[in-house]
């Protein structure tokens, strides 16, 4: 994290200038003249007019990667130059950390210091690991008969669609991009339209690092439209999709009423965290409950904004979690002593306090938070919440909410955790707090998750894949699976 103070961010702001421009063929493109607005939700100030893409904007930046795919140099490069590209991305996103940790706070409102720090350092790993694994790929020659010879090869699939969300806007579109273009696809890159700048400035840095024209596009626009003619383009030969389960059907109704694209989706989430009276560390596993759900103002598909407590600590480890909540630091997210920023937008504000008033009328009990604050600046803040005496049928135990809402519920054995933790549509992410490696196999086994975190929460690296089962979608991002999205298989048989 640099050492800019408060006051150096702002004038840092105040300063900061970016094209809102689509970036295809290599260059920026203004489109057919039609723009929106990118609204600051830390302040609702106005920070850049941006192109609005339609479908001639997808068709320019699809023909693009379909020519590079084609005709360019790009998926015939040797797998270690590509690398050595996507080296160069990541090293130009280390020079140019400052103003894209910038970008993405002023956009969507994350904390400067977590998009410095976490977002950045993520993004930047992303592309120098699949930069580092581009040429340890090998093909397969399967045994056979004396007079034959089996070849096994693995090739670049073709043209990527990646329509990315605003939470993590530059991690979820390095997770998709990197391994495409180290597998030797091209691609075209739908940021969400609450947060366009960053993945347009990271457009440009890619060109910049010796990506050739077309290889990577980003073109700007909404989902019903730019979106959907993404999903519905016959020269796409495969669509990533990060979202809600609601955009994801629509991308694989898409897929069938066009070229039956492959498509992968990585979806939503109501992620549960286990804490037996055995957990290590109490005091621990609350901390890192209340940090869990309320990171990222709560704006998290692995948010586990269900916290399951054995009832013989329950009340313990709540009050844990609710003084913790009490000392988190809302403010200015420029302020590098932010702990919890602004909410995306007014209209995403006002559908998580409308949570927080249906877990009222339902009759959870609110021990904390609730409220919205920092009104007088025009931002989108709202007070870490946590609800207790939650039942498992209530809204706030069954629906996503992607905001600082924790809701609590108590179980008496670990039969029952497992039944309340598998109740639900999603599949995306689960934790566990216990000292008995038994208990730890047998609880993870039966979660019904992509990933379970036993003692921890959000820890991981790049070799370890990420997704879900269930509504919370398909495919893998990250390590070495995520590339199999990415490539085709083909069997040679040669009769000698």
């Amino acid at each position: 994290m640099p050492d800019l103070t408060h006051d150096e961010w702002l004038h840092r702001a105040k300063t900061f200038e970016l094209s809102g421009a689509h970036h295809i063929d290599g260059a920026d493109e203004g489109g057919g003249g039609a723009v929106f607005a990118a609204v600051s939700p830390r302040d609702g100030r106005l920070v850049a007019q941006v192109a609005d893409g339609g479908a001639a904007e997808v068709d320019a930046a699809v023909a693009a990667a379909r020519r590079a795919f084609d005709t360019g140099p790009w998926p015939r490069l040797a797998p270690a130059e590509r690398g050595r590209t996507l080296i160069r991305i990541a090293e130009l996103c280390e020079e140019r950390r400052e103003e894209l940790a910038l970008a993405v706070t002023l956009e969507m409102g994350k904390p400067v210091a977590d998009a410095y720090a976490i977002e950045l350092r993520a993004l930047i790993n992303t592309f120098r690991w699949y930069g580092q694994l581009a040429d340890k790929f090998t093909d397969e020659s399967p045994h056979t008969a004396s007079d034959a010879l089996a070849l096994v090869t693995r090739e670049p699939t073709g043209v990527v669609g990646a329509v990315v969300p605003w939470n993590f806007p530059l991690t979820l579109a390095g997770w998709k991009i990197a391994p495409a273009l180290a597998a030797g696809c091209t691609v075209v890159l739908k940021p969400s339209e609450n947060s366009p700048l960053s993945a347009l400035l990271l457009g440009r840095i890619a060109t910049e690092a010796g990506l050739p024209p077309g290889v990577l596009n980003v073109v700007n626009g909404d989902g019903p439209v730019a979106g959907r003619a993404l999903g519905l383009h016959p020269d796409v030969d495969v669509l990533a999709f990060t979202g809600s389960a609601a955009v994801g059907r629509q991308f694989l109704r898409y897929a069938a009423d066009s070229n039956l694209k492959r498509v992968w989706l990585e979806l939503g989430g109501k992620s549960p965290n286990i804490v037996l009276p055995d957990a290590p560390d109490l005091e621990q596993a609350a901390a890192t409950a209340a940090w869990g759900v309320f990171f990222n103002q709560g704006e998290m598909c692995t948010a586990p904004s269900r916290l399951l407590v054995h009832s013989s600590i329950a009340e313990r480890v709540t009050e844990a979690v609710v003084a913790r909540a009490r000392e988190l630091r809302v403010g200015d997210p420029l302020d590098p002593a932010t702990e919890m920023g602004a909410l995306v937008g007014a209209a995403h504000l006002e559908r998580v306090h409308g949570h927080v008033r249906t877990g009222l009328a339902e009759g959870a009990r609110l021990r904390t938070g609730g409220e919205r604050v920092l009104a007088d600046t025009g931002g989108s803040y709202l007070e870490p919440t946590v609800f207790d005496h939650v039942d498992p049928g209530m809204r706030l135990a069954r629906e996503e909410i992607f905001g600082p809402v924790l809701s609590v519920l108590s179980f008496d054995d670990v039969d029952e955790a497992v039944r309340l933790a598998n109740a639900t549509e999603y599949g995306l992410a689960a934790g566990l707090w216990t000292s008995d490696l038994s208990t730890a196999h047998r609880v993870a086994r039966a979660l019904k998750a992509g990933t379970v975190w036993v003692n921890c929460y959000e820890e991981g690296d790049l070799t370890v894949p990420f997704g879900g089962m269930k509504q919370s979608g398909n495919g893998r991002d990250k390590s070495v699976h995520a590339v199999e999205k990415y490539t085709e298989l083909k069997t040679t048989w040669i009769q000698l």
